[in-house]
């Protein structure tokens, strides 16, 4: 007769939320802080866990870096596409409510941090073709959204420039990363005030 096995020892289990805890607390880290100066070891005790455990998730800090900007524009995809598509507000009060509702944001903030795609636009996509072509989808991604409000409001009459509806679209997203650039230097809403009254009384007519 065959002596009797021992069940081999097992470690534990792995958390299965260890990686989501890690995307939500680095994202944190990295929009309070910056991308550099956010270390593994900063992520990990925000998160939690032990260090090994980043490495289980993440093959280096800048595949964890692109994971951010998707985890980032993702969260707030679902409230963007819903807001821009809504067919029971006109398409350029759609625009406007959505511009308004950041702003409003980032004024409760105390105009700090912005927004992390700029952030990390700024930071890091000229030294990592990973992050940067990232932040380039969720960046057209966006841009989509708005071009198609402008292009139905074009169709209906309200918005009568003739300028076509991806120009516009673009113009308008990068002057709202160019407007939270300067709230955060200098600590204020007007850029995003005025940001809001040149586009919505000037641009989009």
């Amino acid at each position: 007769m065959d002596a009797p096995t021992t069940p081999g020892k097992r470690g534990p289990k792995p958390n299965p939320n260890t990686r989501d805890n890690l995307l939500r607390a680095g994202t944190r880290a990295v929009h309070r802080r910056g991308f550099a100066a956010t270390g593994v070891k900063d992520i990990v005790e925000a998160a939690d866990v032990p260090k090994g455990s980043f490495y289980n998730h993440f093959p280096s800090k800048e595949a964890f870096g692109a994971e951010i900007a998707d985890h980032y524009f993702e969260a707030s995809l679902n409230q963007i596409r819903a807001t821009l598509t809504d067919p029971a507000v006109n398409p350029v009060h759609r625009l406007r409510n959505h511009f308004t509702h950041l702003a409003t944001g980032f004024t409760k903030s105390g105009y700090a941090r912005g927004c992390l795609l700029g952030n990390l636009s700024l930071e890091v996509a000229d030294h990592s073709d990973l992050i940067r072509s990232r932040l380039s989808a969720h960046f057209s991604t966006w841009a989509g959204l708005i071009e198609n409000c402008i292009r139905q409001a074009q169709t209906d009459g309200d918005i009568t420039t003739t300028v076509p509806a991806h120009v516009l679209a673009g113009f308008v997203l990068n002057s709202w990363e160019g407007a939270l650039l300067r709230m955060r230097a200098e600590q204020s809403n007007a850029p995003l005030s005025d940001f809001l009254t040149v586009t919505f009384d000037v641009v989009l007519t």
